[in-house]
């Protein structure tokens, strides 16, 4: 087995190479090409697009079963004031599902990791860290918006200002006491909202941190990005939360 960690290989061509039970997490696959490749018992998830399969474009066929099989999924990605406040209260109805759901589990559980993925506390303050970067950070100009537990993504490079604390172990309560604080600004935020807010762009980002000094985005991208966040991180929670359970 060999370990490839933070290695560029853009460009690298690969042939007669056997990859049978590789493991690939938070890879760059934009423009890879593959021929005459044996697929068979492969598990993929993550942001997809533009993939073709035996010269058929699936990106747009996954996506409609995604929806087919849960139709609120289609109300994150709203295009007016209302449909950001139809979709922010459907997040809020499914993470307080979820949350029942895991206060029922030994505390201890609430920490462990499944397959490697974020164990559910691990999670919680990911998306408390998202909210500080696309709300507090991009829509409202605060130059560091983040809490202490705030968890930013692995491989975010480590920036000065920004929390780091991989060992941290806060309790349930503690978390989501972060959690309310922040959906609430984020609920206010959506409540405000109008087609020219909603239009516009955001201020630049000001000092060291994520969204980058100086960026600005479109108010609609960042409230998508937290949406997006929101859901898939549920997603994954409901996926380990079951195989905790079964334990």
């Amino acid at each position: 087995m060999t370990d490839f960690v933070e290695r560029d290989l853009s460009g690298a061509r690969f042939r007669m190479v056997r990859l049978a039970g590789a493991r690939f997490r938070d890879v760059d696959f934009f423009g890879a090409r593959m021929r005459g490749v044996y697929l068979s018992d492969v598990d993929i998830s993550g942001e997809i697009s533009n993939l073709t399969i035996n010269g058929v474009d699936v990106a747009p066929l996954i996506e409609a079963e995604l929806d087919r099989r849960d139709p609120r999924r289609a109300l994150m990605r709203p295009t007016t004031p209302e449909g950001f406040v139809t979709g922010w209260e459907v997040v809020e109805r499914m993470w307080d599902e979820t949350v029942d759901r895991a206060r029922r589990l030994d505390p201890a559980l609430l920490h462990e990791r499944v397959d490697d993925e974020w164990s559910f506390i691990e999670t919680l303050r990911h998306l408390v860290f998202a909210t500080d970067c696309w709300v507090r950070r991009a829509i409202r100009g605060e130059a560091a918006p983040w809490h202490p537990l705030a968890l930013p993504w692995d491989g975010m490079p480590q920036t000065p200002g920004v929390p780091w604390d991989r060992a941290a172990r806060p309790s349930l309560d503690e978390v989501l006491a972060m959690r309310r604080d922040r959906m609430s600004g984020v609920r206010d935020v959506i409540a405000s909202l109008t087609p020219e807010s909603l239009a516009a762009h955001t201020p630049p980002a000001k000092g060291p941190g994520w969204p980058l000094e100086n960026d600005t985005y479109p108010v609609s991208d960042c409230l998508l990005t937290v949406l997006n966040e929101e859901w898939h991180h549920r997603l994954y929670a409901e996926r380990d939360l079951a195989v905790l359970e079964s334990r």
